[in-house]
This record gives structure tokens, C-alpha cells and sequence, in this order.
């Protein structure tokens, strides 16, 4: 590919796919949804545009990746964040973290679920489960409950995703 420049996400994909050359492709979706920052806002894409995946299997396990860390951290941040704090750098990170996920998610405290769900629909950057997993950790809401609508949020933004990756003539044939 001499001479085309490629994006930023373009370089990440072309270096993640690279990495794990010999891995099932549905496999790279499932590990790239799983991360965080990146969720399924850039493992869908992969798997549609870079991976040729099927949009049907390329949405199933990029929300499968997207939902497996969630259940742990709802279930450990608590545990987890008491324990550690006691070492001062522990301290750090969870305090720039709890006030960061507080600011900027304001929505999920003020519209509950209905936030939480939108918080986590939305693909923009600082926004998904991994954040919404926090922040529903902070507005304490139940976690059953929590992974329910994180879930819900998660299927939005697949929708969303893919939608906008396979834009609007795309859109239309998923239909067809």
C-alpha cells in the first residue's frame, strides 16, 4: 500500500490485525470489543471493512466482546477499589477515575436507566460499557439491573456502528 495514508484507526486495525496473524477473525472481533476506549466502535468496523466478516456474525461477537468484562467489573470495582486504595498510586487512579466517570456522566445519575442505556448507546469517545459500568457502580444501581441495561446500550450502539460503517446504501441493503 505504498503511497495511501491511512487514519489513525486505520494504523490501529492494520497494527492489531498484524499482531494476531493466525487468530480466527472472529476471534480478533471478540478481543478488540473487549478492550477499553475501543469497545465495538472500532472492532465492528474491523470486522466489516478489514476482516470481511458477515454483518450478522460481526455484530454477535462484537457485542459478545463488548459485554464479557462487564459483569466483572460491576461485580469487583467496589471490592477491588477499597482494597487498592490503600497504596497511594491506587489512590490516584481510582479518584481520577470516579470523578472522571462522575463528570462526564452526569445523564446516567440525573435519567437512571434511561441515562445509563443512552450513556452507553452513544458511540462517542469516553462513552460505553466500560464507562457506564462505572457509572452505574457510582449511582449504585443494582447489578443485574446494571448488566441488563448496559446490554441494552450496547445492542444501540452496535445498530449505530454498523449502520454508520456500512453507511446509508449499506444500511439499506442490510434491510433487503
Amino acid at each position: 500500500m505504498a503511497g495511501v495514508i491511512l487514519s489513525v484507526g486505520q494504523q490501529v486495525a492494520a497494527a492489531v490485525i498484524e499482531m494476531l496473524q493466525g487468530v480466527p477473525p472472529w476471534l480478533i472481533v471478540l478481543l478488540i470489543a473487549a478492550l477499553p476506549i475501543v469497545e465495538l466502535r472500532l472492532a465492528l468496523p474491523i470486522a466489516l471493512l478489514t476482516l470481511n466478516i458477515p454483518w450478522p456474525e460481526a455484530i454477535l461477537f462484537s457485542i459478545l466482546g463488548n459485554m464479557l468484562p462487564i459483569p466483572f467489573i460491576l461485580y469487583l470495582l467496589g471490592p477491588a477499589s477499597r482494597f487498592l486504595v490503600r497504596w497511594p498510586i491506587f489512590d490516584r487512579f481510582f479518584t481520577w477515575l470516579f470523578e472522571r466517570t462522575k463528570r462526564r456522566s452526569k445523564s446516567v445519575e440525573r435519567f437512571e436507566i434511561v441515562g445509563l442505556i443512552l450513556f452507553v448507546a452513544i458511540p462517542l469517545p469516553v462513552t460505553g460499557a466500560w464507562t457506564g459500568s462505572v457509572a452505574a457502580y457510582l449511582a449504585g444501581f443494582p447489578v443485574w439491573r446494571s448488566f441488563l441495561f448496559i446490554f441494552i446500550g450496547v445492542c444501540i450502539a452496535a445498530t449505530v456502528v454498523t449502520l454508520a460503517t456500512m453507511g446509508v446504501l449499506g444500511a439499506v441493503s442490510l434491510i433487503q
